[in-house]
């Protein structure tokens, strides 16, 4: 009975969650007259929002720079991050604790201070309106540094003295020996940072105005926002659905490693 009240409940909650995306998928799918229904059952199916979205903006292109900023920044935090995680995780140095210190400090700074310092660098490097200015900034990442430290102090010290042993140095203990053993945190890492990169909006705006290289939620945002979509719901539910697909897929093909990561990750001194 217990199980079965459990399981109810579960389902519930599922449902909950699952509903708004199901009725907004099934929205871009109607005719517009349509959408007020709020069914996820459409007894005719029209293709129209999306063959609109297409017509009115380069979103082909923009899903390309998403893509390609998106994976810049997460190849380069986990590579940096996870050297970062492992010097202040395995390596002896004055000063190590102080590092770590500032970074989790780092992380309690908004956004909103930096941003001015950072867009006068950028406009002093001439990266403003270049790929530049969207991968740069992000290539260094406080909660993957940690995660990284607190995720390597898990594996035993034994298999780094036997590296060292057998001639590693330190870059390659990192890149042969810990990651093929911290495949989860590597995972969860890379999920979390794609998809913090896929869904920034405000650092594009300012610092991208050319709109081949525009991202997918800057074109979206100005798509739904700036009068393009002409007040049409289907259409704007239609660049929404596309624009969060992606990070669906990924967390559908990488959940295992990312729930076994969040679980295993500890807080280790």
């Amino acid at each position: 009975m217990k199980k079965a009240v459990l399981y109810l409940v579960l389902v519930f909650g599922a449902l909950m969650f699952i509903y708004p995306f199901m009725w907004m998928i099934t929205a871009t799918l109607v005719p517009e007259s349509d959408i007020s229904n709020l069914t996820v059952m459409p007894s005719s199916i029209s293709f129209n929002s999306y063959i609109q979205m297409f017509d009115k903006i380069p979103i082909g292109r923009a899903l390309l720079n998403s893509i390609f900023v998106a994976s810049s920044i997460t190849t380069g935090v986990l590579i940096f991050g996870s050297m970062v995680g492992y010097a202040l995780s395995r390596l002896e140095f004055r000063g190590r604790n102080l590092v770590f210190y500032i970074i989790i400090f780092t992380m309690t700074l908004p956004f909103q201070i930096t941003l001015i310092p950072q867009y006068i660098i950028m406009v002093k490097l001439g990266w403003v309106d270049t790929y530049f200015s969207l991968i740069i900034p992000y290539l260094m990442n406080a909660l993957s540094i940690i995660m990284f430290r607190q995720y390597f102090k898990s594996i035993p010290q034994d298999l780094i003295d036997a590296a060292r042993i057998d001639g590693c140095n330190e870059l390659s203990i990192i890149f042969r020996i810990l990651w093929p053993n911290a495949i989860p945190a590597l995972v969860t890492v890379g999920i979390i940072t794609f998809m913090a990169s896929w869904n920034e909006v405000l650092w594009p705006l300012i610092v991208i105005r050319n709109e081949e290289l525009m991202t997918m939620p800057q074109l979206v945002t100005l798509f739904v926002v700036g009068g393009r979509a002409e007040s049409q719901l289907g259409v704007k539910l239609a660049s929404a659905t596309i624009l969060a697909l992606p990070i669906i897929l990924a967390y559908l093909f990488f959940q295992k490693y990312f729930i076994q990561s969040m679980a295993s990750t500890g807080i280790k001194e």
